[in-house]
């Protein structure tokens, strides 16, 4: 018995093994430690500035919050007998009765999965601590009144980052699955997680970067990007890629996709299997992607105009060059669809027909409804980041991404640091966060542009809010037939917020709502089946978003089936099918070309 006993005891780790990797450690640290020290140095270590504006925000809220004593005491009341309450319940549990719980993680929370949470009392106890105290502090912060409503959205949300950052489950003492690895494997979890945060300041040259995946497990062109195809146009902002077709015919008129410039085209082309690319050749479309170039200095002035000249427009002079077509059919993807709208706009005014339709992916041309990621856009910060901008010439990819992380931080922050630095483990192979971690820079006009003219002003909706060119932008000059997908999870891009977008077009107009969010509710193929989606069956968009979720009826399966119907019925006519190697154009090399390879990440390294 005491001889089987001891084979169950996890084995002692290696002492030299455990004596190496401790110098390893100690010697990364002072490296990094000393590294960093010389970089305060050569800044002149000037002190922290609160650029969100976080630090006003919560002294305006606390402001109000002391006006109202008796508010206040009201919670702090709630909030003891709460606790009160969970006094009771817990030590019931303790002596082998069973109670029902008095706070609940919400329904999806994967912090609280762990069997643990819920089986052993202490555990429990701690959990429904932490859900009481999250949510007093929630409501407290929330229900504090005479706040501006921006600076009531900055409080909520700095609120919840400081509530998902205190989570038990981020802390190796109370989170039950890192104790029961840090005892199996006597600390060693502990000690490959500090390397582990080591390497991640190391490689971000001493700023944390939390790794997401295994970047190495994915290469361009051999598991991500895959779909065959050829470059047939470059210049200072845009490859032109075209793809090989998979039918003997293909629509007459060509596709062109727009994708965001603040990410890359390929999370149209993730994998075969739930590759958009891919499906729309399988379909008989003759499919174009723009693929933007990943910018430095040298391109800071390059604004939003350029964008839409050297981008969309020539994008499109292009595509009709090598197919010989008039008419073109074309998609955008959020901000790709956002200068997609600018461009269809300056086509009307110009009277050029060859934007015979256009599609939207969870895109805003109406900013009134900018959703969390308005908490970081207000004169203060903006004139900040053009402060940063200025001095070398673009916004880096890292701090956009950053910015994105922090509306879900418990699921792209958090779970990687308990995996990464608790646990002590690698990250795992996952093609969406490789796409996610590669991350692309703005050319500071551009942005600046952007950032001042849409989500600040809202210009872009108003009749000549906006010029490019000679070109007073209205988009109520848009008469061709336009297709809007939106998700209803959307964190980035408001459903409620682009279905005000849609409304601003004259012509006709279909609005579709799919499940899920930014990404997954658009990367959703017909053969995964999931999600669903829901049309209005109303001639014309009813007046709200509201209205038209009301009367939607929602339909099994994917969107992209519904796309094929509606923009097939613009045009079905066929002819054969076209080699990107046989166009007027000259290849200048093979998909997924050399744009999108520029990984910054790769470039520090080097």
């Amino acid at each position: 018995m005491t001889q089987a006993a001891d084979t169950d005891k996890p084995a002692l780790p290696d002492p030299q093994e455990v004596a190496k990797t401790y110098a390893e450690v100690a010697q990364r640290a002072s490296k990094l430690i000393t590294e960093h020290m010389k970089r305060q140095v050569q800044k002149g270590a000037a002190p922290p500035q609160d650029e969100l504006g976080v630090a006003q925000a919560f002294m305006d809220m606390m402001a109000k919050m002391l006006a109202n004593p008796y508010q206040l005491a009201q919670a702090q009341m709630n909030l003891v007998w709460d606790y009160f309450s969970l006094w009771q319940h817990s030590m019931l549990r303790f002596m082998g009765m069973q109670t029902p719980p008095v706070a609940m993680p919400a329904k999806g929370d994967k912090r609280f999965k762990d069997e643990q949470w819920e089986e052993h009392f202490l555990f429990d106890f701690i959990k429904q601590s932490y859900l009481i105290t999250a949510r007093h502090i929630h409501d407290t912060v929330s229900g504090v009144r005479g706040l501006d409503e921006h600076t009531q959205e900055k409080v909520n949300f700095f609120t919840r980052q400081f509530i998902d950052a205190l989570s038990p489950s981020n802390f190796a003492h109370t989170n039950p699955e890192v104790f029961r690895e840090t005892v199996q494997t006597h600390g060693q979890n502990l000690l490959k997680g500090f390397n582990n945060l080591l390497r991640d300041m190391e490689e971000g040259d001493g700023q944390l970067r939390v790794k997401m995946t295994d970047t190495t497990a994915f290469e361009l062109g051999k598991n991500v990007a895959t779909t065959p195809g050829k470059v047939v146009f470059q210049n200072e902002l845009i490859q032109l890629l075209q793809f090989t077709p998979t039918t003997r015919t293909q629509f007459k008129r060509p596709l062109l996709i727009v994708p965001p410039w603040i990410n890359k085209y390929y999370i149209l082309d993730l994998r075969e299997k739930n590759s958009y690319i891919k499906w729309a050749l399988d379909q008989g479309h003759t499919v174009f992607a723009i693929s933007w170039v990943n910018p430095d200095e040298k391109l800071a002035q390059k604004s939003f105009e350029d964008y839409v000249f050297e981008g969309t427009l020539t994008a499109i002079d292009q595509v009709c060059a090598q197919t010989g077509e008039k008419e073109i059919s074309a998609a955008g993807y959020c901000l790709g669809g956002t200068l997609l709208g600018t461009t269809a706009a300056y086509l009307a005014a110009k009277k050029d027909k060859r934007l015979a339709s256009a599609t939207f992916f969870t895109t805003m041309l109406d900013f009134s409804i900018p959703g969390e990621l308005g908490v970081f856009i207000d004169e203060q910060q903006v004139s900040s980041l053009e402060k940063k901008m200025s001095e070398r010439g673009y916004l880096e990819g890292t701090e956009m991404a950053g910015t994105f992380n922090m509306l879900r931080a418990n699921d792209l922050i958090w779970s990687f640091v308990v995996n990464n630095y608790l646990m002590g483990k690698d990250p795992f192979p996952f093609d969406l966060l490789y796409w996610n971690s590669d991350s692309t820079r703005m050319p500071a006009a551009m942005h600046s542009f952007y950032l001042r003219n849409m989500y600040m002003r809202n210009l872009l909706k108003e009749p000549g809010g906006i010029m490019i060119g000679d070109v007073a932008i209205d988009l109520a000059k848009i008469k061709i037939p336009a297709y809007f997908i939106s998700t209803i999870e959307d964190h980035i891009a408001p459903w409620q917020s682009t279905y005000l977008g849609a409304r601003l077009f004259s012509g006709p107009t279909k609005f579709v709502l799919g499940g899920s969010g930014h990404i997954a509710g658009i990367v959703n193929p017909p053969a995964a089946n999931k999600y669903g989606y829901w049309l209005n069956p109303a001639k014309t968009l009813p007046e709200t978003a509201e209205d038209f979720l009301a009367g939607a009826q929602q339909h099994e399966g994917s969107w992209w089936t519904d796309w094929q119907a509606w923009v097939t019925a613009q045009d079905d006519e066929t002819v054969p099918a076209r080699d990107p190697a046989k166009g007027k154009l000259k290849v200048l090399e093979d998909a997924p070309g050399s744009y999108v390879k520029f990984r910054l990440d790769q470039q520090k390294k080097s």
